[in-house]
């Protein structure tokens, strides 16, 4: 009897780059993760080295085979990583650039600006389905474009940091709806790249990579990258997707009225749509859609840093105390936070605000506020923050309430952060025992693509997890209620002239 086929996932996430190898039933074979590395030049700006994620991904890889005891098993390979950030290839196929803007990079706000003068967001928002921000893709190529013309006069190839860990696998170049959606490039409604936004913005055509479905197969493993990981050159290279997008796929949320929230460093809130929305006040607030993995539409939402809020806290202000313990004083915290209240705009503003200048802040501090209280504010703001995104949302959609709600990442496995965002949300949730929706829903689409499955309803039916509900508690969810009308939703316009004025202070070297 032929040996079961295992599965291979990628996650290329904004913390850590994971490769995890299921069985056809989702279940985990063997797993690794290596911190992803990231630099930051200056302050506002990161970018990623290309070779060194390559690098980092053969390891996650060849750690994660090391595992088995038949490699041989293992016959598809898909990919999932964060989106807007993009390798430009040259023409023969190197990275023309030793740096990758991050995804969360905000030194292409004059680029965005560049664009609003030439076609009006709205009119953006009708063919993309997303709204003018700075992060999406084609903002860092032209970037490129006006501040490093030697690299982008190289450039013949742009392709998304998934498409192009596909790309060193196989050697062939494509990127998924789901990852196209994110660059200010996609005509959603043609599903074809935009010849009318590529011609405002001055770009060939030819540089942006063929338009594929997930789960189209593009070909096997290259002998050199067999050699360096140990999987065998029999394993088919799949189209992957945006991680949010693959979680979502992993997890079977693509029914209208399901709502899927994955924690990570960012956060989203991923709602599936039977067609695209159309009222420009979507795009306004900062929410955006795309084409689901599976082929319909979805539209999207959520938090810059969610994550990535607890990590500075933790690392900057705790002197390295462990979650655990940070948890456990919180704990012993009341709701409220002692009156401490915490806005996660750390990188830039959530929907339904659209505002790259904003920035995080406590407020409500007084000399009873520790280090439980402060920690206890951080995560019932996150809480607060996904409530102030969702409502509007629901509401653009047609929805009195979410019908359920689905909840992976890491920060599901927060209890505490659980049981505080049900009873903010006055809804129950539903964690999934899948803790890598991310990396298993990149392996349903290699599955796919090795034709392990006969389509994507197939791969889900196989699918085994349990399911456990969080339950608002209601003294709880009336206070939140109250903190959440009374103060919260006052906090941004509040605060906001006096983030843009710090942002308008003139600099001192």
């Amino acid at each position: 009897m032929p040996a079961a086929p295992l599965l291979v996932g990628l996650d290329i996430g904004t913390t850590s780059i994971k490769a995890l190898i299921f069985d056809t039933q989702g279940q985990t074979m063997a797993q690794a993760s290596i911190r992803t590395p990231t630099h930051y030049p200056r302050p506002g700006w990161a970018h990623y080295a290309p070779e060194e994620i390559w690098q980092t991904t053969v390891q996650a890889l060849h750690t994660a085979l090391a595992q088995l005891e038949q490699p041989a098993q293992i016959v598809s390979i898909g990919v999932a990583s964060f989106a807007e950030t993009g390798i430009p290839l040259d023409a023969h196929g190197q990275a023309a650039s030793p740096e990758a803007i991050a995804w969360f990079d905000n030194r292409t706000a004059a680029q965005a600006e560049w664009l609003a003068q030439r076609i009006s967001p709205d009119q953006l928002f009708a063919i993309t389905g997303i709204s003018l921000q700075p992060i999406f893709g084609l903002f860092k190529l032209l970037w490129l474009r006006d501040h490093q013309p030697e690299v982008f006069a190289r450039t013949r190839l742009w392709l998304n940091m998934a498409d192009y860990i596909a790309y060193r696998l196989c050697g062939v170049p494509a990127t998924d709806f789901s990852l196209a959606s994110r660059m200010m490039g996609l005509d959603l409604h043609r599903r074809q790249w935009s010849a009318e936004i590529l011609h405002v913005m001055g770009l060939a055509p030819s540089l942006l990579a063929p338009l594929q479905p997930s789960g189209t197969r593009l070909g096997p493993i290259l002998p050199a990258v067999a050699a360096a990981t140990g999987l065998p050159t029999s394993a088919q290279v799949a189209v992957g997707g945006h991680d949010h997008v693959c979680g979502a796929l992993a997890l079977g949320v693509t029914a209208p009225g399901d709502v899927l929230n994955s924690m990570g460093t960012a956060e989203a809130i991923f709602l599936p749509l039977a067609k695209p929305l159309t009222d420009p006040q979507v795009g306004a607030q900062g929410y955006s859609q795309g084409v689901h993995v599976g082929g319909a539409y979805y539209v999207f939402g959520g938090m810059y840093t969610s994550g990535a809020c607890v990590d500075w806290f933790r690392e900057n202000y705790t002197a390295g105390t462990d979650y655990a313990t940070l948890i456990q004083a919180a704990e012993q915290v009341p709701p409220g936070s002692l009156g401490a209240y915490f806005l996660p705009h750390m990188r830039m503003a959530n929907p339904p605000h659209l505002d790259a200048l904003a920035r995080g802040s406590f407020i409500g501090l007084r000399t009873d506020v520790k280090q439980g209280a402060l920690f206890r504010a951080v995560l019932e703001g996150l809480a607060y923050e996904i409530r102030s995104t969702l409502e509007p949302l629901l509401v653009h959609v047609g929805l009195p309430c979410a019908q359920n709600i689905y909840v992976t990442g890491g920060g599901a496995y927060n209890e505490l952060m659980m049981r505080i965002k049900a009873s903010v949300l006055n809804q129950t949730l539903t964690v999934v025992s899948v803790k890598e929706a991310t990396a298993l829903g990149a392996a349903l689409l290699g599955g796919v693509g090795a034709s392990v499955y006969a389509d994507l309803p197939a791969a889900l039916r196989q699918l085994k997890y349990t399911q456990e509900e969080v339950k608002p508690v209601p003294a709880e969810a009336r206070f939140y209620d109250a903190g959440f009308k009374d103060v919260y939703t006052k906090l941004y316009d509040t605060l906001r002239p006096l983030h843009h004025a710090i942002e308008a202070l003139p600099r001192v070297d």
